[in-house]
């Protein structure tokens, strides 16, 4: 007994596409350095995110994620993967007063990338919420 082996019919694949990746010389960096994390985002003017690396996925655990080595680490990762993009200049926006503020802003500029501003955004409040009441013992 022979068996005949039956072939589907051969399908056209289509060719991919390929991805434009648009150039963008100058953006915005968003820096949120809190006591606990690092967190960076490069978007372009209009405020699309290219990219954006955190201490945490750059392989930092719990009180180290903070440092200010974490945070040129964070710069590093970052760069890596908007480097398609061709950012040369950005304009920078902290918010938080963690550790990793100054770290940050120094890691980009050595990773080539000229810091046309810096802008403190961190939100303060105007004698917001009311503090808990005192603590009797």
């Amino acid at each position: 007994m022979t068996q005949e082996k039956t072939q589907a019919p051969a399908v056209a694949v289509k060719p991919k596409k390929r991805k434009v990746v648009k150039q963008v010389p100058r953006g915005n960096a968003y820096i949120s350095a809190s006591y606990n994390n690092t967190i960076i985002t490069i978007t372009d003017p209009n405020g699309n995110t290219l990219g954006w690396a955190s201490s945490g996925m750059a392989g930092f655990k719990g009180p180290k994620k903070a440092t200010p080595y974490a945070a040129s680490m964070v710069v590093k990762t970052l760069m890596e993967k908007v480097a398609d993009y061709g950012v040369k200049e950005v304009n920078v926006f902290i918010k938080g007063i963690g550790a990793g503020r100054e770290g940050a802003i120094r890691a980009l500029h050595t990773n080539g990338l000229n810091v046309l501003s810096i802008n403190d955004v961190t939100p303060i409040p105007h004698n917001g919420c009311r503090p808990p009441k005192r603590r009797r013992v």
